[in-house]
Order: C-alpha cells, then structure tokens, then sequence
C-alpha cells in the first residue's frame, strides 16, 4: 500500500493549513485554510493550486477558522465538486464565515483598485467572491462526533472533539488495502485544559502516524479556572476604565468574542466591572453568537456556567456601517470588541485609527499575533504604525492577555501527546513557527524510548508513510509558489513590505523632526543619491 502526505500549508508557519494525503489512487485534504500574516505569505491564497483540484476525492475540515477553511471556496471555483466532510457545529458556522470572507475580499480588492487606478497599476481580483463561496456550502456534509464514515475507497474517518472550538475535531484515519491497515490522526488545532465555552480535548491512543500542531511549543502559560480567568479579564477592565478612555479588544468573530461576553455578562452580573456599554462591532460576530446560543448547553456544544451570557442591557451589537461609525462619537466609558483579532482587516482597523493616538485608551490583545500582523507591531511596541495608508501614532496602553487562547500550550501539547502514545511510525510537527517546532521537538527527544520519530515538513514537502518512519520524498519535485528568499521571508514573518512600511515611517520621522527646510532637503538629497547608486 503506498500512502504518501503532502504539506502544502502550516508547515513552518502556523497558518494555510492543507494537507493533501493519496492513499493508492485516491487524494483527499485535510483542511484547506487561507494564509495569514505578511503580504508575501498571503500572496500564495493567490497563486495557483500546488495540485489538481479536479484530482481530489473529498476534504475533511478539523474546524471553522479561516486557517484552515477559508480556501473552500477557491477550491470549488476551481473544480472541486466533491463532499466536504466536517462537524455539524463547523457546517454551521461556515454558512456564515465563508460567505462574510468572499465580501471582505470583494470590499477590499475594490478599495485597492481605486489607489491602483491613481498610481496607473493593474486591476486586482479578489481570490473568490461571496457569491463563490455561497455555491461552495452546497459541497459541506456534516458528520457527528465518534461516528465513522467512509470517505473514498479504502479510507474511512470519524472526528474527535480538539476542544478549541465550537464544532473542533481531530481527525482520526484509517487506511486499508490488500489486508494492510494504517491509522493516522490529524490534531487540528487543540484546546487547552481550562476552556473558556468548550470541554478539554479528546483523541485515541494508539496510532501510526499522528500530524500534530505546535503553535504554542516553548510558551507555557499560568493555568487558570474559569473564576481566575474572569478576575483577570476584570482587572484589565477596571483599570482601562479608571483610565477614562475607551478599552478597545481586537477579537475573533469566532469563539473569542462569544468568550469575551460570556465573561463580561457574568462580571457586571457580579458586580466585578461597572455596567458600560459594551458594542460588539462584527456583523459576523453577532450571525456567529446565534450559532453558539443554538449550541448552549448541548453535548459536544457550548459549555457555560452562565445561563444566558449573550444577552444583556449593555451589549449592543452593531450591524451597518453608520451605527459603526457612531461608535467614534464615544471617547471614552466604552468596551468595543470587533474583529480581526489579529487587526489585519475589518471594522477593528477604524477604531484603532480612532483610539490609538489616545493616551487615554486601552487596546487589549487578547488572542495569538502572527509575526507580521499589525497586531503583532503593537505587540511589539512598535511606534507609528500604518493603518489603511495613514501613520498613526501609538499613545494608548497597549495590553496583553493570554487567558482566552484557544490553543494547548507547551506544557499540554505534551500531555496531549503523552495520551496519544504510543505513536508507532512518525509525529509530524506543523501549524508552529520554526522556532515552537524546535522546542516541541527538543521536550518530545528528551522522553527517551518513550518519545516517537518526530519530523517537520517544509512548504509542498511530500512524504510516504508506507516506511518505518515518514520518508521524504526528494524525487517529487517541490512546486515553485515562491523563491527561497521569498520563502524564507514568509516563514519568519517579516517580509520586505514591513521593512518598506517601517522605512517609510523613518523617513517621514526624520523630516519631521528635522531642524529647517534647508535640513530636509539635504536629507531628501542624500536619500536620493543612496537610490542612485542602487539603481
């Protein structure tokens, strides 16, 4: 039997996650995510397919997050039209996720198109629009959690709740042909011990080859209860408030939101935090919280001590674009939550231009950074930043809170490996910065006899699984959708975009603070002279 698995995303970077596995003369996917991050690394949602779409059986989605799903419909576009496998809870956010991604896109490429046209460059298409995303939900069907089902010949799988979010599952696989068998697991993304809304991971033990995700290798974090957690969350909040602007929380639509008001409501419930207007500024987010209210309190659902934590006087969900811009009137006494929650698109862009040169405002991370996201830059203390075009300068605080990751961190992709064993052929280690695949790999060597051959695949590597342990295949050649330095930029996160908006910056700085015109045109001179000799 010949099984071969290809990486052509999260390998090396944490996001685009897409594995293709060809079991005989059968191909399917496991998930098939966009890529985040810089714009090199995003230029890939662009290029072409690294496989024939049209050569594929069927996919399996671990869960909703645009990372891994948020390509379904470029996939379709492009001649898929088989199932695509997934949980009920995945099903239903996707009715949504998807369609809101296709407008996004549409919104944005148009707003690019008009600074084109000034500066005389070429159109831009968007990677699919609404439209194609809405015809690509015809291909979702559902599956429960536990129940096995067939997916091509001689491949059957069956999902496991990964505890990350609403509708999150590790796949289980298993593969026969001519009386042989091999049982394989694809981690998705795992939840933590202590989560906020969903039940702590499961999975079998047991296994030949396990795909797992490192994200947080290296970073452990405080375990917290649902109690120390919301004292947390309180003390950020009385304190943003105490400083008298606003506390603006970059947050997922997804899960991270719905957290978000779950804990608010219980704390003014309680008397924790005063009772202020809270404006969840997403018309995604609020479509998405009427999922998790279908899911409240039902097995394998949304989990809560809380009886209706997304209802309340204070909250106000905002839907058109002019109730979001009335928001702008509110200088301070306010919680604004809006998505992205790594800052990169959407209504959150706005009111970081309205609140970060504040020095009375609070912005609270709350969630991941990918290394060159401008949630990252702020993370960083980076000062200006650019926002749609405009330097904005960085008065506000700028806060960090890691209580509401939906990730494992070290300590517990340990322990969740550990129940996992023994894994017989191979741990393959993606969806982690080479830095957090490192120190993954590193712990898992120091268990000794205990520990499984453990590999880290690089962008479009394939590798057959039909060995003793996970073999690459050198023979296949690996697609060209970037050159080794491009490659090499996307994979650190920092590409020549940021050191173009950071130089810009610099540039603007230096004039700025210049003594008189005659000092800015010698500098401006000197500039000049330096892109000569370069040219």
């Amino acid at each position: 039997m010949t099984i071969n698995l290809s990486f052509h995303g999260a390998a090396g970077t944490v996001t685009g996650s897409c594995y293709r596995l060809e079991v005989g003369e059968q191909s399917v996917l496991i998930d098939c995510g966009m890529f985040q991050g810089d714009k090199t690394l995003k230029q890939l949602n662009y290029n072409a397919w690294p496989f024939d779409p049209r050569h594929i059986g069927a996919v399996l989605l671990t869960h909703a997050h645009t990372d891994h799903s948020g390509l379904v419909p470029k996939l379709a576009k492009a001649g898929y039209d088989g199932p695509i496998y997934t949980t009920p809870g995945t099903a239903d956010l996707l009715q949504f996720m998807l369609p809101d991604s296709g407008g996004i896109q549409e919104m944005e490429v148009e707003r690019l198109n008009r600074r084109n046209q000034r500066r005389g460059l070429g159109i831009v298409l968007p990677i699919y629009t609404e439209q194609d995303a809405q015809d690509s939900l015809r291909l979702l069907m559902p599956r429960d959690y536990g129940a096995w089902f067939d997916v091509v010949p001689g491949l059957r799988a069956r999902f496991w709740n990964a505890g990350h979010l609403l509708g999150a599952a590790s796949i289980e696989l298993e593969a026969e042909s001519g009386g042989e068998s091999l049982r394989l697991l694809f981690s998705g993304d795992i939840g933590p011990e202590h989560k906020a809304l969903q039940a702590i991971a499961a999975a079998p033990q047991g296994l030949d080859i396990v795909v797992m995700e490192s994200t947080y290798g290296g970073r452990p974090r405080p375990k917290l209860n649902d109690a120390e957690r919301r004292a947390k969350l309180a003390d950020e909040v009385n304190a943003a408030l105490t400083n008298g602007g606003n506390l603006v929380i970059p947050a997922f639509a997804v899960e991270r939101t719905q957290e978000l008001l779950a804990d608010l409501t219980k704390l003014i419930a309680e008397g924790a935090i005063k009772r202020v207007p809270i404006f969840v500024d997403s018309p995604l987010a609020t479509r998405i919280t009427s999922v998790f209210a279908k899911y409240l309190h039902k097995p394998n659902g949304v989990q809560t001590d809380t009886k209706q934590p997304f209802q309340g006087g204070s909250l106000h969900f905002t839907g058109s674009v002019q109730e979001s811009m009335q928001i702008e009137q509110v200088t301070g006494g306010a919680i604004i939550i809006s998505a992205s929650g790594m800052c990169e698109a959407g209504r959150i862009r706005h009111h970081l231009k309205n609140n970060l040169w504040r020095a009375n405002a609070t912005i609270l991370l709350i969630g991941y950074q990918a290394t060159g996201t401008l949630g990252a830059l702020l993370e960083q203390g980076v000062n200006p930043v650019r926002i749609q075009g405009d330097e904005v300068q960085v008065r506000a605080r700028i806060r960090k809170l890691e209580v509401y990751s939906g990730h494992a961190d070290h300590d517990e992709l340990l322990d969740w490996l550990r129940d996992r064993l023994p894994v017989r052929r191979g741990l393959l280690l993606t969806h982690g910065e080479p830095d957090a695949i490192a120190a993954l790999r590193a712990a898992i060597a120091a268990w000794g006899n205990d520990a499984p051959h453990v590999t880290a695949p690089k962008l479009d590597e394939c590798y057959t699984l039909s060995d003793k342990h996970p073999r690459l295949l050198k023979a296949t050649p690996r697609p060209k959708r970037l050159d080794r330095y491009a490659e090499a930029e996307a994979i650190s996160g920092h590409d020549w975009h940021n050191d173009y908006a950071q130089l810009m910056l610099q540039v603007q700085q230096q004039l700025r603070n210049a003594g008189s015109d005659a000092e800015r045109r010698r500098l401006l001179r000197k500039m000049h002279r330096v892109l000569g000799k370069a040219g």
